[in-house]
């Protein structure tokens, strides 16, 4: 089997309200959608989030370093694109590239040997554990009403929730942490997501504090993703769990955040990474130190990933009527949860097939 064609395409699906974390306000979610094509009529697709940066990067960068290649070498095919590239990839846009190209070919490898991605990676569970994220910040929302729609997502069988948190004052964010504790009880574990706003490691300790009265589950991301020392001294003082590495590259980097102690569970992204060969890299790793791995998002993918190691905790998952990431629109048969479960579907390769009308719908690029 040979790879003959390579073709990543840029969607864009606009959010029916703008939607506000603590670093950005977003209105529409751009993916870059990467299929491999192979001489045999087998296709592999991926997708990430990303723009035009990563859409260059796939079309005019990688393919070629792929194209004629067997797709079951991805091992060779992985340190090509990235030895390749170091001197303008490594880390950011090439990588998430990299990313879905590998991602395509174990899709591809799966449906040659019909048999689902987890499957042929050594699959450890058939279903995984799940949470639910929500609770963004959106304009003219009270706190109440959050609260309320993460206690709607509660009684749909999630225990475990993660909110925003960051983009408002002290004395607000805990008012609005208290509201959504007192609205969904005690026996729901709730975490923390600061997306690397508190740069001031005195302001860092105090809100995390105040938050641990509401019992977290963990703080996420609580300092950028470079500031290990930082993330570190936090890891150090707290007993709630310091959770980071969704935008950390390749399995250096998280050798990085081991070694600085600077986690106590990792949150490798395949669509960031570098893709299944490295997510699986990064797992390994992780329980050589006895260290937990958390999926974030890209729940398609993570599903196979998260099945098949065995430091599994807990996937991200996002339900597609909270209107926060969308790109379950373009897919046929979107993956359903179950009590808090998602079952790794049967399905050859990622079982993941996408609508064409509607991508070619949403296509902007």
């Amino acid at each position: 089997m040979k790879v003959t064609d390579v073709q990543a395409i840029l969607i864009s699906i606009p959010l029916k309200k703008p939607t506000s974390m603590s670093n950005k306000t977003v209105t529409a979610r751009e993916y870059v959608v990467t299929r491999v094509h192979t001489d045999e009529g087998i296709t592999g697709s991926a997708y990430t989030l990303g723009g035009s940066v990563v859409l260059a990067a796939v079309n005019e960068t990688l393919k070629p370093l792929v194209m004629g290649a067997d797709p079951f070498d991805t091992e060779r095919l992985w340190d090509k694109m990235f030895r390749t590239t170091l001197m303008l990839g490594r880390k950011g846009a090439v990588i998430r590239g990299i990313s879905t190209v590998d991602i395509a070919l174990w899709d591809i490898k799966g449906r040659a040997l019909n048999k689902p991605l987890y499957k042929i990676l050594g699959s450890y569970t058939d279903k995984i554990p799940l949470y639910s994220s929500g609770g963004y910040y959106r304009q003219g929302e009270s706190f109440q009403q959050m609260a309320d729609e993460m206690a709607g997502i509660v009684e749909r069988g999630f225990r475990s929730i993660k909110i925003k948190v960051g983009a408002l004052s002290f004395r607000e964010e805990v008012e609005r942490l208290k509201i959504l504790r007192r609205t969904v009880g005690d026996d729901v574990q709730i975490m923390v997501d600061a997306n690397c706003a508190w740069n001031d490691l005195t302001y860092a300790r105090r809100i995390m504090r105040a938050f641990e009265e509401y019992h977290i589950g963990w703080f996420e991301e609580p300092v950028l993703p470079d500031n290990f020392r930082g993330s570190a001294e936090l890891a150090a003082m707290f007993e709630t769990p310091i959770a980071t590495g969704e935008q950390e590259c390749t399995r250096w980097g998280f050798r990085d955040l081991i070694e600085h102690k600077a986690a106590d569970i990792l949150q490798p992204d395949v669509a960031v990474v570098g893709g299944v060969s490295e997510w699986m890299k990064v797992a390994a790793m992780a329980s050589a130190y006895d260290l937990p791995v958390s999926s974030h998002y890209f729940h398609d993918v993570h599903v196979h990933l998260m099945a098949s190691v065995p430091n599994a905790l807990v996937a991200e998952y996002f339900p597609l009527d909270l209107d926060i990431m969308v790109f379950d629109t373009v897919v046929k048969e979107p993956l359903k949860p179950d009590k808090g479960y998602l079952p790794v579907p049967p399905r050859p390769g990622l079982g993941m097939d996408l609508d064409e009308e509607k991508l070619k719908h949403y296509r902007i690029g």
